[in-house]
């Protein structure tokens, strides 16, 4: 995130409070309402003096119709650059979010309830989406010689799902339950895609160690007896509703329903904005680089992890006026609970 010109110290507590005054009550904000809890004590005539100059550097703007100023974009990333590490998260949102996630261990449950948390704290709309992986982890494998040339890899992962493939393979049963033994003394608990990588560094390495057993084991993983399924997506998305209320363009509205209908301009979306190395919340204001028709909206949101694999992301999406504590606080800490209850679930 890109900071503003810099401002002192004065200025930057007027903008602030004109920030905040603003997304509380959606009104212009006049020198005389911060007068009146200035805790300097500053008259309507400085304040106003104040707000000419953050106006001329950017940070206000002023409606036709209205003596009061309203914040600009440039404002509300000055705004959040002096939230980051200082928001922290109530008692009541922290409560809310362990009630709605309490016992979940499955990643597509946890996501949809994600979803529904983050749009019940935000008043905005949630969004996450779900991305197989560790829970997609080994439990175990079996192999079984049906007839010549004809082999059954039976996967089993950790969430419950039995996967089955008929191969074309000469390997007698012999061979095979080595092979399976080998794989789940070794692997229980990998992902497919580590397990494949960590197979094919060992059938070079040890390959004159284990010989016959390495190389029915690299037949097998070769012929697709351990590959992953695509890694699919699901994406939850709720309180679109609540955009009725903040978006007054009808036309607009109805292009940014139709964009969170679409599952996948969703996934697009969080994808343009959202590094799976990044490690903070990020604030993302002005969102037509990826999608036009929101221009005046926001994005916050983080990759959620397990075991420090990404496994999808999350995000609130709503207007500029938005309380930016509240939802980056919600984001982060639905992140970290995130990693904790899904590695305990392991």
């Amino acid at each position: 995130m890109q900071s503003g010109p810099p401002i002192g110290e004065r200025e930057r507590e007027i903008l602030t409070a004109i920030v905040e005054t603003f997304i509380a009550g959606g009104e212009p904000v006049g020198s005389r309402t911060l007068a009146r809890s200035s805790r300097e004590g500053l008259s309507p005539a400085t304040i106003r003096n104040v707000m000419a100059d953050l106006a001329d550097a950017g940070f206000l703007e002023q409606p036709h119709t209205s003596a009061g100023r309203i914040p600009t974009s440039e404002a509300y990333r000055y705004y959040v650059e002096q939230l980051t590490g200082k928001a922290r998260l109530s008692q009541q949102d922290e409560n809310i979010i362990q009630d709605s996630l309490h016992g979940v261990t499955d990643v597509q449950e946890f996501m949809e309830r994600t979803s529904h948390v983050l749009s019940l704290i935000s008043h905005n709309v949630g969004v996450a989406v779900a991305v197989g992986g560790p829970k997609n982890a080994l439990e175990h494998v079996y192999f079984s010689r049906l007839a010549e040339q004809k082999v059954l890899a039976v996967v089993v992962t950790r969430s419950g799902l039995v996967r089955d493939r008929v191969l074309r393979l000469d390997l007698s049963q012999t061979d095979l339950d080595a092979a399976a033994r080998f794989v789940n003394e070794n692997f229980r608990g990998w992902t497919m895609d580590a397990m494949r990588a960590e197979i094919a560094r060992r059938v070079e390495q040890e390959r004159s160690e284990y010989d016959r057993l390495m190389n029915s084991v690299e037949q097998l993983y070769r012929q697709g007896a351990l590959a992953a399924d695509e890694r699919t997506q699901t994406v939850f998305v709720e309180g679109a509703a609540n955009l009725v209320a903040s978006e007054q363009d009808r036309q607009r509205l109805q292009e940014l329903l139709k964009t969170l209908e679409e599952k996948q301009k969703v996934v697009e979306l969080l994808s343009a904005y959202l590094d799976a190395k990044q490690e903070a919340v990020r604030v993302v204001i002005g969102l037509d680089q990826a999608l036009p028709s929101m221009r005046n909206f926001v994005l916050i949101g983080t990759p959620t992890r397990v075991g420090g694999e990404v496994m999808g992301s999350l995000a609130v999406i709503g207007p500029t006026r938005i309380d930016y504590q509240h939802a980056i606080t919600a984001v982060s800490y639905i992140a970290r609970l995130f990693d904790r209850l899904l590695n305990e679930s392991e």
